[in-house]
């Protein structure tokens, strides 16, 4: 959520109108709309605040009044007070409607895009940074990754389909080894580089989910426990950047850098054709995450430490990869910077996201009030990083089709520690 101060700075607001504008925001009239209620807002908690005053006062009197053998006096006191919180009430409630209007709109609007951030609506106008690795030379007869994992009878996708329903497939024998030992890897190589590590809840409440912004932007990509208002985790970012939510930390703890693994549950409403096929995307599927908070002006030299961290993550596994920096309009609705990563899928001839790295600035912890104490002794606000190290579906799905050998599928040498076995065959 942008703070309320960005919108009373009266330079501030091309920035905010131009931001908007980067992401595609087309009810730009909405930011007078804000600084009006705003200001509207202010006038009325002022009449509070007086009129409170004045009662107090005016109760304070009384006692004095009935003291001095003064009733009628005091009576009149007591009549002047009884009108006051009358009016007190009627105030408050039209300061609580405005308080809800005001913060309806403001959660309605996306974060501000960092200045690096490219124009552009497609994901054809992301701005490629660098890329990496060597394109595998496969046979004119490789197959993908789902003919392979039938052909092993490592994945089972209909049996997943059956037992739940498409997007939630069965991992078995060497898959679902495979697969431990790169959770495993992927753990060991974020603590290895100081990230703690958290085994946070797969359920979260709605104040953690309305915390880093899934709500009320994407319900609809949730799966939703109704009974008891719980929303199953689309990745460890929520329950995992929540951990300090309503606190104000030292600054001496900061940064805190967190990685988790965990089950992420995806509705993915709408998904369908040849990129929905095998792993390319699915309802549940296990993921990597690291988590930053650090001082704002830190912010962006730990993104690019995360983007740094993460590009050696995919080289160790030996993975074409490139990475790209998202344009205005293919970004979050939370993220202030993001960068992808996509590595080549040899078989199906095409570039697949495996990690998003994003600075979310104190977008998200305005709305979780993650603040800390700075060497002054002012109280701010934090800023948020995330980032996917790795998500596992689709980093499966380039290793099976890259790797494919006539011996099987041979698996990266950087796995032997995890995994007992060098071919999956």
């Amino acid at each position: 959520m942008l703070p309320i101060t960005l919108f009373r700075n009266a330079q501030e607001k091309e920035r905010i109108i131009a931001g908007l504008k980067k992401k595609h925001v087309k009810n730009l009239e909405i930011v007078d709309e804000i600084i009006a209620l705003d200001e509207q807002k202010r006038q009325v908690q002022s009449q509070s605040e007086s009129l409170t005053a004045s009662m107090n006062q005016a109760s304070k009197s009384i006692g004095a009044l009935m003291a001095q053998g003064k009733k009628e006096e005091a009576d009149i006191a007591k009549k002047e007070v009884a009108d006051k919180k009358e009016a007190a009430a009627q105030i408050q409630q039209q300061l609580a409607a405005l308080e809800k209007e005001l913060e309806d709109k403001i959660v309605s609007l996306p974060n501000l895009p960092h200045s690096s951030v490219p124009e552009g609506k497609t994901p054809e106008e992301n701005e490629v940074v660098r890329s990496g690795g060597t394109m595998p030379d496969l046979a004119a007869e490789a197959l993908p990754h789902w003919e392979l994992t039938s052909k092993y009878d490592i994945i089972d996708f209909e049996l997943g389909n059956k037992v739940t329903g498409s997007g939630f497939p069965f991992y078995k024998g060497k898959g679902a080894r495979f697969q431990r030992g790169l959770v495993q890897y992927f753990l060991d190589f974020n603590t290895d580089a100081g990230f703690m590590e958290v085994q946070p809840p797969l359920m979260v409440n709605e104040a953690s989910a309305y915390g880093t912004g899934q709500l009320p932007d994407k319900e609809g990509q949730m799966y939703h426990a109704t009974e008891d208002n719980f929303y199953l985790i689309p990745t460890s970012e929520v329950p995992v950047t929540n951990i300090y939510r309503d606190e104000i930390l030292k600054a001496e703890q900061l940064p805190v850098r967190f990685t988790a693994f965990t089950p992420c549950f995806r509705r993915e409403a709408g998904s369908y054709g040849k990129d929905v096929r095998g792993l390319n995307r699915l309802h549940q599927f296990d993921k990597v995450e690291i988590v930053q908070l650090v001082k704002p002006e830190t912010s962006y030299e730990a993104l690019e430490g995360m983007v740094n961290h993460v590009e050696k993550l995919i080289q160790s596994l030996g993975l074409p990869y490139r990475i790209l920096r998202l344009c205005g309009g293919d970004m979050s609705f939370t993220s202030a910077l993001t960068y992808d990563f996509e590595v080549y899928s040899a078989a199906q001839k095409r570039w697949l996201e495996v990690s998003s790295v994003s600075n979310f600035e104190n977008y998200q912890t305005n709305r979780m009030k993650i603040r800390y104490r700075n060497e002054e002794g002012k109280v701010e606000l934090v800023h948020s990083l995330n980032g996917s190290s790795l998500a596992l579906p689709r980093i499966m799905a380039c290793l099976i089709e890259n790797n494919q050998t006539a011996e099987g599928i041979k698996l990266p040498e950087v796995l032997r520690k995890y995994i007992p076995f060098e071919y999956i065959n």
